[in-house]
């Protein structure tokens, strides 16, 4: 075998239904990255049970350990730092991830940091891009968040807009179970709205001043439509309902995109030291960055303006790949973190 990387990051990620282990090379290279899915656990509840999904993660993270540093062909004494989820995410499950790396950190003397989830959904478009930096603009959509936010440096971030009730990939989920689709909501519902023609179903756009989102109003005038249509509603219907809520939801995610490329506070930081008065870089991450139309259409909305990254889909749900790029650039900047766990921590 030849030298070792250096500079490597060892991480966990379970801050809800996917158990991880990543080891990551400098913040930038991917040397394993081992998820395993509880969607089959949680399926036949139709969401995800916080009880099982920490039990579950306590049974797999021993194996998912060994995996990651086999496929990255190193050994403990390799790994520089180890990195953890601390939050947002389930009490419960965060809980099993830092004490499983607290531990290691005292069987390898290694530090450990804890990792803010929201940050590691940016980071996981620098590991598609290495040569990606700040400053840029992200919009995080998740299943419980849907925030822009501004990252002048590594390490800071500036929420500009969030959402006031439901986060995009929530009312997915909710839009699913309207229409009898199954778990996971979101990708059912994808799948669905191929299939279907919103215009023959239209429904309202959400949209409200400046940068903030709002998509509780689209799901009641979901629920509405379906009762008006009643009986009518058949297999067509149904798809192209999808389709019209899928349309409405991507485009007023991509309005404040937009809206947010077009504002005078863009210009706030340089595009590189010295240079430029413009943020050039546009990233879209998070679970409902794997939706078909919003990958189709934010290139379209982003166009010549900036430079869009959106990381591939399976950089897109919850890994520890990018809890450990995240953790390398976090600790440069700001130290070591500390490991308590915040479900509801946020930027």
């Amino acid at each position: 075998m030849g030298a070792r990387p250096l500079g490597l990051t060892l991480a966990i990620e379970t801050s809800c239904d996917e158990t991880s282990v990543a080891v990551v090379a400098d913040g930038r290279r991917v040397l394993a990255n081992v998820v395993h899915s509880q969607v089959d656990l949680h399926a036949e509840f139709g969401g995800v049970v916080p009880e099982l999904a920490a039990r579950d993660h306590l049974e797999r993270l021993p194996h998912l350990l060994d995996l990651a540093l086999e496929g990255a062909g190193v050994q403990p004494a390799d790994v520089k730092l180890l990195a953890v989820t601390r939050g947002p995410g389930l009490a419960g499950c965060l809980l099993v991830g830092v004490g499983v790396a607290e531990g290691l950190s005292a069987a390898w003397a290694r530090p450990v940091t804890g990792v803010n989830h929201l940050w590691g959904h940016i980071y996981a478009a620098m590991l598609t891009r290495p040569d990606l930096e700040p400053p840029l603009l992200g919009l995080v959509v998740s299943g419980a968040h849907s925030d822009l936010v501004l990252m002048p440096e590594h390490g800071r971030f500036e929420v500009i807009g969030r959402t006031r009730d439901d986060a995009a990939g929530e009312a997915f989920d909710k839009a699913a179970r309207m229409l009898g689709l199954g778990y996971p909501g979101g990708p059912a519902l994808d799948r669905l709205a191929r299939t279907g023609h919103a215009e023959r179903q239209p429904l309202p756009r959400p949209s409200l001043p400046g940068l903030e989102y709002s998509f509780s109003g689209l799901k009641t005038a979901l629920l509405y439509r379906l009762r008006d249509l009643g009986e009518a509603v058949g297999p067509d219907a149904r798809a192209d309902l999808a389709a019209a809520f899928e349309q409405s939801v991507v485009e007023s995610l991509l309005e404040k995109v937009d809206a947010a490329l077009s504002s005078p506070f863009m210009g706030r930081y340089p595009a590189k030291p010295g240079g430029g008065g413009e943020i050039h870089e546009v990233v879209i991450c998070g679970g409902v960055a794997a939706n078909t139309l919003l990958r189709r259409r934010a290139a379209e909305v982003v166009g010549g303006r900036a430079r869009l990254t959106m990381p591939p889909l399976d950089l897109c749900t919850d890994n520890a790949a990018m809890v450990a790029a995240a953790a390398h650039f976090a600790v440069a900047a700001n130290g070591v973190e500390p490991t308590t766990v915040d479900p509801s921590l946020g930027w």
